[in-house]
């Protein structure tokens, strides 16, 4: 097979590329724009572009497939001569799935949790031996790509709700067409393209229906509006609603309790819990049973940005976590609370993303950063002006979040300066983002913090 990329430069784009070639295809690509890591993965096996930019040229009549990233656009050249010379076109949900017709597909949805949740199943699976393929949104411990085409019968996908690519509107995790499904919560997000919170829902209660006759979906119980959603739900499908196991917690360590054994963790908070019991009851569906799951949970330490230490002395623990929208910030914050009640929590977050900054959204974070003793947002001023985005002041943060006593910046110097003079003793110090905090180097940060 010879397949060519456009945009392979993208975190899932690029993890596929690599895994169709040591498939053995014959891959080639194209991006205006690349950055690490996919510069340095594809250049160790072969596949970087050897000048950025779209070129027509490459678009061969011997290609038997051209697979679209959602970062080209629909004017793309390299696309436009894909479709005058009639090739087949996928976004890389609809190639994923073609590759896959034949296994036992698990697909993860849900508005947070679902990298965790694949990331425990590909654990889980991994312990016991079995033979899978998986697409991942991290790069997790003991696996070399996010992605990974075999012949094995099962694959376990993370199912992304966005849109497929620029000229396919439909969501992922839509085009996979599960055997078994898992949906962790519904948390309105995407305001871009689900402008509001009913549109949203719907591709739930879509996904749902996408799931193979004689197929099942798991769900949490603890989510009103995913419950709400499942029940009216109309396939014949088997949906297993899932919740909390038992558990304690003990000298910052969380355990989980089953059949009289203690299984001590590495990870922690009900978030956490809730997605491993989501992977446990997908485990439980191929053939793992509870008591070898939750031994394998022990040494699992976690995806890639969720709740990650950076670093920790006696008295202070300094975690980096992924949580952007209000009900990840909201999980994430109180995770970190009940597993440390006696310390306090400074907790920092960046607004980055298109749904997070609109000023439309952003009262949905009325209240997410209550339960930390010390609530500091960032906004790079940048980012206003790369997305196109009318600024806004911190008076505007703060009666969104509810929060009077919030912290705001906008400059990364100026938020440094503030965090290099806090004295953290007795205290964590938790730092939220999907993007990077106007180019903070969080390690060098965190290694001043515990020297002090």
């Amino acid at each position: 097979m010879k397949v060519h990329f456009i945009a392979i430069g993208g975190s899932a784009m690029h993890n596929l590329a690599i895994a169709l070639h040591k498939k053995g295809f014959q891959v080639t690509g194209s991006d205006d724009v690349l950055f690490e890591p996919s510069i340095s993965r594809l250049a160790k096996h072969g596949l970087l572009p050897q000048e950025n930019g779209w070129y027509p040229e490459k678009i061969t009549a011997d290609l038997d497939a051209v697979i679209l990233g959602m970062h080209a656009r629909a004017d793309n050249p390299e696309l436009i001569e894909a479709q005058q010379k009639g090739i087949r076109i996928f976004s890389y949900p609809e190639y994923v799935y073609e590759q896959s017709v034949n296994k036992l597909r698990v697909v993860i949805g849900g508005s947070h949790g679902k990298t965790t949740i694949t990331s425990m199943i590909l654990h889980a699976l991994q312990a016991a031996g079995k033979n899978f393929d998986y697409l991942v949104g991290a790069q997790l411990d003991g696996f070399d790509t996010m992605v990974q085409l075999s012949d094995a019968p099962l694959i376990v996908i993370e199912g992304d709700e966005y849109l497929s690519s620029p000229i396919d509107r439909r969501p992922k995790f839509h085009l996979y067409k599960a055997n078994i499904g898992v949906i962790s919560g519904i948390a309105w997000d995407h305001i871009n393209v689900f402008p509001t919170f009913e549109d949203y829902t719907r591709q739930f209660d879509i996904f749902i229906n996408s799931i193979e006759n004689g197929g099942v979906v798991f769900y949490a119980d603890n989510d009103e509006v995913l419950n709400n959603v499942v029940s009216a739900n109309q396939s014949a499908i088997t949906k297993t609603a899932y919740k909390l196991p038992e558990f304690k917690v003990e000298n910052g360590i969380t355990s989980v309790l089953y059949n009289l054994q203690t299984y001590p963790l590495l990870v922690f908070g009900e978030h956490n819990l809730l997605n491993m019991e989501a992977a446990r009851s997908v485990c439980e569906a191929l053939g793992i049973n509870a008591a070898d799951f939750y031994s394998s949970m022990v040494t699992f330490k976690g995806a890639a940005r969720r709740l990650e230490l950076l670093g920790k002395n006696e008295v202070t623990n300094i975690y980096k976590d992924f949580a952007h929208s209000p009900s990840k910030l909201k999980a994430t914050i109180s995770a970190v609370k009940q597993q440390f009640p006696f310390r306090k929590l400074v907790a920092c977050m960046e607004l980055h993303t298109f749904s997070s900054l609109n000023k439309d959204f952003l009262k949905e974070y009325a209240g997410c950063m209550d339960e930390a003793d010390e609530a500091i947002v960032f906004i790079d001023a940048q980012t206003f002006a790369q997305k196109k985005m009318e600024p806004y002041d911190a008076e505007v943060v703060k009666d969104a979040f509810k929060n009077a006593d919030l912290l705001f910046f906008d400059q990364p110097q100026e938020l440094q300066r503030y965090l290099e003079r806090k004295d953290l003793a007795g205290k964590n110090l938790l730092l939220m983002s999907s993007g990077n905090f106007g180019g903070l180097n969080l390690n060098q940060l965190s290694s001043d913090f515990l020297i002090k």
